[in-house]
């Protein structure tokens, strides 16, 4: 069993499977300012979803991002500059900028745990929240209401509304019913895409492949032809193979429906085992470690060759199930360095081929001219699993030039531990589970 790398061989772009949810912690005010932004910029993480943003008060809190907290009188005037307050999510999406990376904004609101429900009810007048969202993209990317230039190019129409059933007593994303959802989608999307015909209009981040719920958001998108540029979806796994067929599923149904060209989008993934109890608990603490960190690498590693086009880790947000960024110190937790790592291969924008036969490794290569980097994980779920002792074969490496190798592991973040050179375009390496090498 081996693992080949032919960089002589090119098979596409490097996708943006770096991409997360949420941006850095910044404050502009003095006082208790930790943050994280130099360490989230060093990522180079592509996009930034603000769903959830409004949770954390580092971004503004409830004064940030979600449409009923901007426009927060639904009977005021929404062509008036002083029904909106701006403010906050100004600040938030300016650090998103900051850090290099781009804002992928979902309208619509948070979640909803509590018993008392505000932004996920279903708005009154669709039409208004259209208008209300029109003036939203305006003021960012148009300059209205003393607004910025930022030239946002996602605009995510809702999330999970299909996470509860029409008959469910607590609707925690939307309110209303499935039929009704399609209705509010059908005014919002055309609205919208009349207005900012240039722009990404899409969503609607449904929370995992629910057939009936998906074929009636696709039929009435295709009976009314209404704009869908992207579909968002959401899995949450402990099996990274897994996340690769869910992904060839959209696809196809994306296809059987003529939509060819919308894109699909995973944009809220991570390692959950179970929901409840103990096993919630197991899988939080999975998240922040080790396991977590290889899961990340195999999942991007294992899309990269999926048909979906873009992956965002959820969350980067100070929350427990971010696995990248210490809750309280912000420094960097175990997953953020395969995140880093893709980083790095996104610069560099060529894949190259790779080939694979031995289970639970996972492996991605890229190449910008004379700078090549190899990414290999072994991910299992098995804590009981052996090391893996394999063969790395290469095309396009000079016998004659040293390899740098990187480890993370629990003792090494991306550490560089040895110094080797290939013979005969080979090398054997050793890899305890749910580790991970760059090679370079």
């Amino acid at each position: 069993m081996k693992l080949y790398v032919n960089y002589n061989n090119t098979t596409g772009k490097i996708k943006p499977m770096n991409a997360v949810n949420n941006g850095p912690v910044y404050k502009r005010t003095g006082g208790q300012n930790s943050g994280n932004l130099d360490t989230y910029t060093a990522a180079n993480i592509p996009f930034a979803r603000t769903h959830d943003a409004s949770f954390c008060s580092s971004y503004g809190g409830e004064h940030t991002v979600d449409v009923h907290l901007i426009f927060r009188d639904f009977d005021a005037d929404p062509y008036d500059p002083a029904s909106y307050d701006f403010h906050l999510t100004d600040e938030y999406m300016d650090t998103i900028k900051l850090a290099g990376t781009e804002p992928f904004y979902r309208l619509g609101s948070k979640i909803e745990h509590e018993s008392k429900k505000y932004g996920t009810l279903p708005p009154r007048d669709f039409k208004k929240w259209a208008v209300i969202c029109e003036h939203i993209i305006a003021h960012i990317n148009e300059g209205w209401a003393d607004g910025t230039h930022l030239g946002v190019r996602y605009w995510e129409i809702w999330n999970e509304p299909d996470l509860s059933a029409d008959d469910s007593n607590d609707k925690l994303t939307w309110g209303g019913t499935a039929a009704e959802f399609y209705d509010f989608y059908a005014v919002a999307a055309k609205h919208l895409k009349e207005r900012f015909p240039h722009l990404m209009i899409g969503g609607p981040a449904l929370c995992g492949y629910n057939e009936q719920w998906v074929r009636g958001f696709l039929d009435r998108v295709k009976k009314d032809n209404l704009p869908l540029d992207f579909l968002s979806w959401h899995v949450y796994t402990y099996d990274a193979v897994w996340i690769g067929t869910l992904s060839r599923i959209f696809r196809n149904i994306l296809d059987e429906y003529g939509l060819d060209n919308t894109e699909s989008i995973l944009n809220e993934w991570n390692y959950v085992k179970d929901w409840n109890g103990e096993g919630w608990v197991k899988s939080i603490e999975t998240m922040i470690g080790m396991k977590g960190a290889a899961f990340i690498a195999a999942v991007m590693s294992v899309c990269q060759c999926a048909p979906v086009d873009m992956l965002m880790y959820y969350d980067a947000r100070p929350c427990v199930m971010n696995g990248m960024f210490s809750f309280y110190t912000k420094k960097p937790l175990c997953g953020y360095y395969p995140i880093k790592a893709w980083g790095e291969m996104l610069k560099m924008g060529n894949a190259c081929e790779t080939v694979c036969d031995i289970p639970d490794i996972y492996a991605t290569a890229a190449a910008d001219g004379d700078n090549k980097l190899l990414l290999i994980t072994y991910y299992t779920d098995n804590d009981d699993a052996p090391s893996k002792t394999f063969e790395v074969q290469f095309d396009g490496v000079d016998d004659t030039r040293e390899l740098a190798v990187y480890l993370l592991d629990e003792t090494h973040r991306y550490d560089e531990i040895a110094r080797i050179c290939p013979c005969e375009g080979r090398i054997t390496i050793t890899l305890e589970p749910n580790t991970s090498v760059i090679i370079k």
